[in-house]
């Protein structure tokens, strides 16, 4: 291998990964070197590009320890966009930004300028451990040059003793092309899920499309398509859009006979839940109820509620994320097989029958790679049931169906992107930097915070941000645009009860008055945070919701005082103590001591009752640690509300009419109860 020249190691290397067949025609000429030992030239120390050498020494030593839980693993790949610019090098004394694979930076006038770096992690199947194992710097991503970095990649860890069980990429053009070098088949009647490595040997590897890819391509065709049938039932892409559309809705019911008001009515406002995925039970709950309601939009409904619950159940199954988890959402056992296995079997029978309005199969359209993504994930996770987990000394018991989604690496770019310190494409020079910073921090810990660099950020919110135009709030912005974020400008109705700088403050004499001000402060803390959170659970804690008329959260039953949504008790109770807090501290406006306010109002917390009852079993969905989301959720109201208090011109309009009276009347515009028949988002 000395006997060869850096141009060689270049060429040899560029050559192999573009094109193999040609690499094969060329090495019976020349004396081109083993596929083998190009594995050994692709790899650098520290963080140059190509694999890294210390992730996969540490590796090597926690197998060699006999750590079973790193003896298997999936890998993934996923691209990342950078800024085509030449830079000076002072250190290395040469210019950046070419294309360079691991074996050398291409450094000349006519040399291409790298637009993309390519990204691999490895991911434990049963154990949730990650470890990225390097990138590359290229000008174009082809679904060849894939196939062969997934060839090395598996070499590389078959070395050191880690087998990899399966192959992760986007569903997309590039994934598809990855696909099918690999010698993936994807024809529904007889689909290949698995590839052999090396080629012509006997050991297979399955072909994982991300979900949430896959998801998207078939919001597409629902978009596209408007409606789809199978055998007599339609599914109506209406039904979602009028769902997503849907404008508060007030609804009179008589009073219960314990609530003391017999013969009068209550009144709720219907409010969906922007959080809410589009492919869950959720939705399809949500479109049953209002179709009870008699709301003219959801008739005929039935179609697609049968057509929404059958993908949530995929979504379910494929998005697996621990032991505590409901359902199944639980990792693949065998006690869950069988169920597991007939839902795939229904899939497979639905999918191949869905035709478009003029009979068209969707499957065989110019919109079925997302369906086929589901058919060939499904298909691989059969065949890694009955290959890795029913024969006897076999590596698991169970799978965690998480490790075959991009999630894992998406949780690393998130945090590489952040590394780069810029909102748009990097340089060369700076992701260089980012990864190094990265790769210095990495623990390979199952289950660490820090476990690829990623901080405290857990998988289950890059899961969840992941899929945020998966959302009914994503498909409300595609259909009502010009429904913006006005609420900050139209809710005046409390500043002026609470700032201590304010005559009207020092003056106020009614407590239940202020009592309620406090009220309408957490209804605007509530509102302002509905707009960002990402989690149909959290969102759904934030008011004084009725969960007796509905169970799902993605249409809540809301209580109304005139325009302000009530808020839950638990954050009228974090309202009212960071009051107390903010009352008896001051105000310095100043970043440490926000800090400080917010540490006295979560030692106040500690001797309150629990709160958010209905997030107990939301905790077990994501990983068990102090950054989970109720933790989270208490931070945002907390400082939200302190915000607020203490910066009210960048939050609320403060144009107060004068007197107590008059102020009142502003605050409440109608007795609760005796609002308009319907009322209109707050938003809108």
């Amino acid at each position: 291998m000395a006997e060869y020249s850096p141009e060689m190691r270049q060429f040899a290397c560029i050559l192999h990964l573009y094109h193999i067949k040609a690499y094969d025609y060329l090495r019976k000429i020349f004396p081109l070197p083993h596929p083998c030992s190009l594995t050994n030239w692709l790899s650098n120390n520290e963080a140059a590009a190509g694999f890294s050498n210390d992730i996969f020494l540490r590796l090597q030593e926690k197998v060699e320890r006999g750590d079973q839980a790193y003896c298997y693993c999936a890998v993934m790949v996923q691209d990342m966009s950078l800024q085509k610019q030449q830079e000076w090098d002072p250190q290395t004394r040469r210019l950046t930004g070419f294309v360079d694979l691991g074996a050398g930076i291409l450094d000349a006038d006519e040399a291409p300028l790298a637009s993309e770096a390519i990204i691999l992690m490895a991911v434990g199947i049963s154990s949730p451990w990650t470890a990225p194992l390097g990138y590359f710097f290229v000008n174009s991503m082809t679904g060849r040059l894939l196939a062969q970095l997934f060839h090395q990649t598996i070499s590389k860890l078959n070395n050191i003793g880690i087998t990899v069980l399966a192959v992760t990429s986007g569903a997309s053009a590039c994934g598809a092309e990855t696909a099918r070098a690999l010698g993936i088949r994807m024809d529904p009647e007889r689909i290949r899920c698995t590839f052999h490595h090396p080629p012509g040997s006997a050991h297979s590897i399955t072909y994982f499309f991300d979900v949430c890819h896959a998801l998207q391509l078939i919001r597409n065709a629902l978009q596209c398509f408007q409606k789809v049938e199978w055998l007599s039932d339609t599914m109506w892409w209406q039904h979602v859009v009028e769902l997503a559309a849907l404008g508060e809705q007030r609804v009179l019911e008589p009073c219960s006979p314990s609530s003391g008001r017999s013969g009068s009515k209550e009144s709720y406002h219907l409010k969906v839940n922007f959080a809410t995925r589009l492919f869950s039970e959720g939705v399809a709950d949500a479109l049953e109820h209002l179709q009870k309601l008699g709301l003219a939009s959801f008739q005929n409904c039935s179609g697609t509620v049968k057509f929404v619950r059958l993908m949530s159940s995929l979504c379910d199954v494929f998005c697996g994320r621990g032991p505590y988890g409901k359902g199944l959402k639980v990792p693949l056992l065998a006690g869950n097989y069988t169920k597991i296995s007939n839902l795939f079997n229904e899939a497979k029978s639905f999918f191949v029958t869905l035709t478009d309005s003029v009979g068209r199969y969707i499957i065989k359209s110019k919109r079925k790679l997302g369906f086929l993504s589901l058919l060939l994930n499904a298909e691989s996770l059969k065949w890694l049931y009955s290959n890795y987990m029913c024969p006897e000394g076999t590596p698991s018991h169970h799978l965690q169906t998480y490790a075959f989604s991009l999630d894992p690496l998406e949780l690393f770019l998130r945090a590489l992107q952040q590394a780069c310190g810029t909102s748009g494409s990097p340089t060369c020079t700076v992701f260089q930097a980012a990864y190094h910073k990265l790769l210095a921090s990495c623990s390979l810990s199952p289950g660490s915070p820090h476990g690829s660099g990623s901080g405290n950020v857990s998988s289950l919110d890059v899961s969840l941000s992941h899929s945020r135009d998966l959302t009914l709030g994503s498909i409300r912005a595609q259909y009502n645009p010009a429904r913006g974020r006005a609420l900050a400008t139209e809710y005046p109705f409390c500043a002026g009860l609470l700032l201590h700088s304010s005559a009207l403050s020092n003056a106020l004499t009614d407590l239940s008055l202020h009592a309620w001000s406090v009220t309408c402060a957490a209804s605007f803390v509530a509102e302002q945070l509905a707009w960002d959170l990402q989690c149909e659970a959290c969102l759904a804690s934030l008011f004084d919701s009725d969960e007796s008329r509905l169970r799902c959260r993605s249409v809540l039953y809301v209580k109304k005082l005139g325009r302000v949504s009530l808020p839950s008790a638990s954050v009228h109770c974090i309202a009212s103590i960071s009051e107390r807090v903010l009352k008896r501290y001051g105000n310095k406006n100043t970043k440490l001591w926000h800090s400080s306010l917010e540490q006295k109002v979560f030692q106040e917390l500690l001797g309150e009752r629990p709160l958010f009852p209905t997030l107990t079993n939301h905790l077990f969905e994501g990983e068990l640690s102090i950054n989970n989301h109720y933790t989270v959720l208490l931070k945002k109201i907390t400082r939200c509300y302190l915000n607020m208090r203490t910066n009210p011109a960048q939050h609320l309009n403060l144009k107060y009419p004068c007197g107590r009276h008059r102020l009142k009347r502003h605050l409440f515009p109608s007795p609760l109860g005796s609002c308009q028949s319907s009322c209109t988002h707050v938003a809108s």
